[in-house]
C-alpha cells in the first residue's frame, strides 16, 4: 500500500506497513475476544471435571474479567510511558504462556490463578491495541481501520461458542486454552516485525497512587455488581462495596488533579464531546451485553429451541456488527465520525423498541428479524464512535485512551449484565408473586418481564441518542464560531474538536 497523499506519518510511522500492523492487532483482539466467549461453553464441563461447584467454577469468567478491566488504564498509561510496542509484544507472551499453563491445570485453583495471569496479557493488548492502529493509519482511514477491528470482536463473539463446543466435543476442555498457542506465537512474531517502535517522551513517572486508588474503585464496583446478581442489590455487603467504590473513585479524582503526571489526564475531559462519545459507547454496551445474557433463557426456555440452534440464533447480530463495522468506518472518514454516530443511535433506539414484539410465539424468522437492526446499529456506531473518541486526543495520550475505551466496553457488558438481569428477574418476581428461580417461571411471566425489561433498554437508547444529538449541535456551533472569529497566532490556537482532530483537511 502506498502512503496517503494527504498526510505525513509520524516520526517512525510507515503508513505502507499499516495492514501488517492491522494483522498483529487483529490477532491480539482475536484472542483476548474469543478467549472470553469460548470458556463460558465449557463451564459445565469444569464442574464435573473438577468436582466443584458452579460458584467456584464461576470465578474461571469473573476473575479474567475483573484482572483484564481493572488493569486496562494503568497498563494504557505504561504504555504511553515506555513505549507501546513492548507492552503489547509482552501481552502476545503473557497471554500465549498462562494459556499453555491453564491448559494443563490440575485443580480449579491452579486454572483460576491462571485465567487471572492471562488476563494480564489481554489488558496489555486490549488497552494498546487501538492506540497501535490508530497510529498506524492516516487520519482519512482511521474509521475504515477501527471498523475492522470492531468486525474482528464480532467474529471472536460469533465462533466462540461454536469452537469451544467442537473442540470439548471432539478432544478436551483442555483444547479450549491449547488452541490459543499458535495464533499467539504468530501474533507475537508478526506484532516484532511490523508494529512501529515510537519512542515515548521522557523523564515521565508512574503514578502508583491513582493507579492504587482506580484499581479500588473499578474492582469494587465491579464486585458489588457480581455480587448483586446472586444476593440480590438490597443487601449489606453490595452498598458497602458500592460506598467504597465512591469513595475511591473521589479520592482518584483528587490525586489526578494534584499529580503532576496523573494516569488519567481529568483535563481531557473537559472536551465534552470526547465524553459525549465515551457515555454513549458505554450506554450501548450495557443494552447490548444484558440483552445477549437474557435472550439464551428466552430462545430456549420460552421458545424451546436446542442449544445449538440457539447458538445459531444469537450469532444474527455479532455477524450483522461484522458488516456494518467497516463499511461505517468508511463513511466515517469521508463524511465525519457525528452524523454516523448519531444514525447509529438512531437505529438502535428504534431496534430495540421493534425488540418489544419478541413474545411466546415468535418464529426464528421473526427473531433474526428483529436482531439484524440491532447489529446493524452497532455496526454503524462502533467504529465512527471510536474514531471520534481516539482522534480527538494527542499521540502521547493514545494509549490511555485506547485503555478508557476498553474499560466502557468491559464495565458496560458487566453493568448491563447485572443490572438488566436483575431488572428481569425482579420483573418476574412481581409479575408471578414468587420469588424462585426467574428461569423456572412460565412462559407468559419471563416474556413480559423481557419486554419491561426491553423498555428500560429503549429509554436508556432514546437517552444516548439525545446526548449524542446535543454533541452534534455543540460541534456545530463551535466550528460556527470558530470560522467567523479573527486569525489568532499559534499560541492562541484552539484545541481542535474530534471530529476535526480526526478528519482530513477538505
Amino acid at each position: 500500500m502506498s502512503r496517503s497523499p494527504n498526510f505525513a506519518p509520524p516520526p517512525g510511522v510507515d503508513y505502507s506497513r499499516k495492514w501488517w500492523v492491522m494483522v498483529a492487532v487483529a490477532m491480539g483482539i482475536f484472542l483476548g475476544t474469543i478467549d472470553g466467549s469460548i470458556v463460558n461453553v465449557a463451564l459445565p464441563t469444569l464442574v464435573d471435571e473438577f468436582a466443584t461447584s458452579f460458584a467456584a467454577v464461576q470465578w474461571v469468567v469473573l476473575g479474567y474479567l475483573l484482572t483484564l478491566a481493572t488493569l486496562t488504564l494503568p497498563i494504557g498509561r505504561l504504555g504511553d510511558m515506555v513505549g507501546k510496542k513492548r507492552i503489547y509484544t509482552v501481552g502476545f507472551g503473557v497471554f500465549t504462556l498462562f494459556s499453555v499453563l491453564a491448559g494443563l491445570a490440575p485443580s480449579i485453583d491452579w486454572l483460576i490463578a491462571a485465567r487471572i495471569f492471562q488476563a494480564v496479557g489481554a489488558a496489555m493488548l486490549f488497552s494498546l491495541g487501538l492506540a497501535i492502529v490508530t497510529e498506524a493509519f492516516p487520519p482519512n482511514e482511521r474509521g475504515r481501520a477501527l471498523g475492522i477491528t470492531g468486525s474482528i470482536v464480532s467474529v471472536g463473539i460469533v465462533i466462540g461458542p461454536t469452537v469451544g463446543g467442537l473442540l470439548i466435543d471432539g478432544l478436551s476442555w483442555r483444547w479450549i486454552f491449547f488452541v490459543n498457542v499458535p495464533v499467539g506465537i504468530i501474533g507475537t512474531l508478526t506484532a516484532i516485525a511490523f508494529i512501529p517502535n515510537l519512542p515515548p517522551p521522557g523523564k515521565q513517572r508512574f503514578d502508583f497512587l491513582g493507579g492504587a486508588t482506580f484499581f479500588v474503585a473499578l474492582l469494587s464496583f465491579m464486585l458489588s455488581l457480581t455480587l448483586g446478581q446472586d444476593r440480590g442489590f438490597s443487601d449489606a455487603a453490595v452498598w458497602g462495596l458500592m460506598a467504597l467504590a465512591a469513595v475511591a473513585l473521589v479520592a482518584f479524582i483528587a490525586i489526578e488533579r494534584r499529580t503532576e503526571q496523573p494516569m488519567l489526564d481529568l483535563t481531557l475531559f473537559r472536551n465534552r464531546l470526547l465524553s459525549v462519545n465515551l457515555i454513549t459507547g458505554w450506554i450501548t454496551f450495557i443494552a447490548v451485553a444484558g440483552l445477549l445474557i437474557l435472550l439464551p433463557f428466552y430462545l430456549q426456555d420460552v421458545l424451546g429451541y436446542e442449544p445449538r440452534e440457539v447458538g445459531l440464533l444469537l450469532a444474527a447480530a455479532p455477524i450483522t456488527l461484522g458488516i456494518m463495522a467497516p463499511i461505517s468506518g468508511v463513511i466515517s472518514d469521508r463524511v465525519g465520525p457525528r452524523p454516523v454516530t448519531v444514525a447509529g443511535l438512531a437505529i438502535l433506539a428504534l431496534a430495540y423498541l421493534l425488540a418489544m414484539s419478541l413474545g411466546v410465539d415468535t418464529t426464528a424468522l421473526h427473531y433474526i428479524a428483529v436482531m439484524i437492526p440491532i447489529g446493524i446499529g452497532m455496526g454503524v456506531f462502533q467504529s465512527p464512535n471510536n474514531s471520534a473518541v481516539m482522534g480527538s486526543v494527542p499521540q502521547q495520550r493514545l494509549g490511555v485512551t485506547s485503555g478508557m475505551l476498553a474499560i466502557t466496553r468491559i464495565t458496560g457488558q458487566i453493568t448491563g449484565i447485572a443490572v438488566l438481569g436483575a431488572i428481569w428477574a425482579a420483573r418476574v418476581a412481581a409479575i408471578t408473586g414468587s420469588t424462585g428461580d426467574a428461569s423456572e417461571a412460565p412462559a407468559t411471566a419471563q416474556t413480559a418481564a423481557l419486554q419491561d425489561t426491553i423498555l428500560v433498554v429503549v429509554i436508556a437508547m432514546a437517552g444516548a441518542l439525545a446526548l449524542a444529538l446535543w454533541g452534534w449541535n455543540v460541534e456545530r456551533r463551535e466550528r460556527q464560531t470558530s470560522a467567523q472569529a479573527p486569525k489568532r497566532s499559534d499560541s492562541e490556537a484552539r484545541v481542535a474538536t474530534p471530529s476535526e482532530a480526526g478528519q482530513p483537511d477538505r
